[in-house]
């Protein structure tokens, strides 16, 4: 079931794809812990980490990484049509 993915989104709040990326998620129900990278240092760290650059926005679904707003991507990870 999609609802019991673990999908986290690193943003922050003046970035424009950042917005793009949750009104996807939004759209197809998908829930999904949203991150502020510009206040949040450490988890700042751990985007860096997961996707070797510091450009948001990062989603985390399931453990794959999606850098910037990919649909394709997104759909594929979320099992999405």
């Amino acid at each position: 079931e999609v609802n019991k993915m673990t999908v986290t989104v690193y943003s922050t709040p003046n970035c424009p794809w950042c917005h793009k990326v949750k009104d996807w998620l939004k759209e197809h129900k998908v829930d999904f812990k949203d991150i502020d990278v510009s206040v949040d240092q450490e988890k700042a760290k751990e985007m860096v980490d997961k996707s070797g650059q510091m450009g948001v926005p990062v989603t985390d679904a399931n453990g794959e990484i999606i850098v910037g707003f990919d649909v394709e991507k997104l759909k594929k990870a979320l099992k999405i049509e």
